[in-house]
């Protein structure tokens, strides 16, 4: 089997209970559950609050343990580290540096990822840009909206091209400019050829760009299918025209309860959606060229997503190796020579920490004279012509 045609994600009976302190069990996060995500599929996980999504979402990155079951990635378990370069992952929470700025966030996953210097910084401009934060790049992340801090999460999940992507609630936060471009970037990146995992409550945004949902509820799947066949109401017919006017449209009405027999549940001109409504103002402000000091409209999804550019490593760590024999030559060194000026001087420096003399060598160098303290005070001595006193009277006594 080639490996396009094996799932991305693929799990059986996957179950994980979690225990109380007597390791009794508690309560049972996912149970027994069976997903199948094929390459290039966009993914809707969804469920309420407690349904097993984000347990779910853990175990397949090797954060979570099953208590029985089996998950494979790209065919493979998920703690194999060689999978997890292939992954990118939006947490729900953004975990960010708060200390550090846009790019320089950026610029840290993509060293953890070992890319080339050129590389990440030509990345990490095209991101920004993707993101709208190119004019807000140099601001500290701790200053961020949540929106702002959402949209550096998602350029830090695509610092190292992944061919399968995990969002966790990419949406949160975000302003309705956001979120119809977070939805244009994941169907951008699915049309690339991209895998990706989608976990949100905004059923919205999961029934604009998913092709498969599964919904979740006490970790067990419930419901699962496309989008259309999820939707689809098999008991009723929609038709949809150009404007009629009122004398035909009870023309129709009068046909359809005589002749059909069939009851007109519903007559009325179709409705728009709000968040069409609301770009379409937001267009026309942006085509005026009124001003804003929030995040700007993105850019479109940089080029290096998709079009398999590889990160030569091996190739970068040999130019640097022999850019360091070129700048330091070596020179062959007899095992029995050492720099004795250069040794003496250690040795020197390491007697001044110590407080040694110098192996080798005469220490001239008048010594400090011991800190002379006040001898303690003896205790009293007795007086002992009382203490003979004191005997020779209780002898006589004794004669007497």
């Amino acid at each position: 089997m080639k490996e396009q045609q094996i799932p991305v994600v693929q799990t059986a009976g996957l179950t994980k209970i979690f225990k109380d302190f007597w390791r009794r069990d508690r309560v049972a996060a996912v149970n027994d559950l069976n997903l199948e995500v094929r390459p290039g599929q966009v993914f809707g996980l969804l469920g309420p609050n407690g349904s097993g999504k984000s347990t779910t979402i853990k175990m397949l990155l090797g954060l979570l343990y099953p208590t029985r079951g089996r998950i494979a990635i790209f065919g493979r378990p998920p703690t194999d580290v060689a999978v997890k370069e292939r992954i990118g992952f939006l947490p729900e929470e953004s975990y960010l540096y708060r200390f550090l700025n846009a790019r320089e966030t950026l610029d840290l996953y993509g060293r953890l990822f070992r890319l080339p210097a050129q590389l990440r910084e030509d990345r990490i401009e095209k991101l920004l840009d993707m993101v709208g934060l190119g004019t807000e790049g140099k601001r500290r992340v701790g200053e961020y909206s949540k929106g702002m801090a959402r949209r550096i999460g998602l350029a830090q999940a695509l610092i190292n091209d992944p061919e399968f992507l995990i969002l966790d609630e990419p949406t949160a936060g975000m302003d309705p400019i956001g979120m119809r471009q977070i939805k244009n970037v994941i169907r951008e990146l699915a049309d690339r050829g991209k895998t990706i995992l989608l976990s949100s409550h905004l059923l919205a945004d999961v029934e604009d760009v998913c092709d498969r949902v599964c919904i979740l509820y006490g970790g067990r799947e419930r419901s699962s299918g496309t989008i259309d066949e999820l939707l689809q109401q098999d008991d009723r017919t929609q038709i949809t025209t150009e404007k009629l006017s009122e004398s035909t449209i009870e023309r129709v009405r009068l046909f359809l309860e005589t002749k059909e027999k069939k009851k007109v549940i519903d007559i009325a001109p179709p409705t728009d959606r709000l968040e069409a409504v609301f770009m379409r103002t937001v267009e026309q402000a942006q085509a005026a060229n009124i001003a804003t000091a929030g995040a700007t409209t993105g850019g479109d999804l940089p080029d290096f997503i998709g079009t398999s550019e590889p990160a030569d490593v091996i190739g970068a760590l040999v130019s640097a190796a022999d850019h360091e024999i070129h700048t330091h030559p070596t020179e062959p060194v007899a095992a029995n020579t050492i720099d004795q000026k250069d040794d003496a001087s250690r040795r020197k420096l390491l007697a001044g920490l110590t407080d040694q003399p110098t192996p080798g060598t005469i220490d001239t160098a008048p010594k400090p004279k011991p800190e002379v303290r006040d001898k303690p005070r003896s205790a009293p001595v007795a007086d002992r012509s009382v203490i003979d006193s004191l005997l020779k009277q209780d002898e006589g006594n004794d004669v007497e």
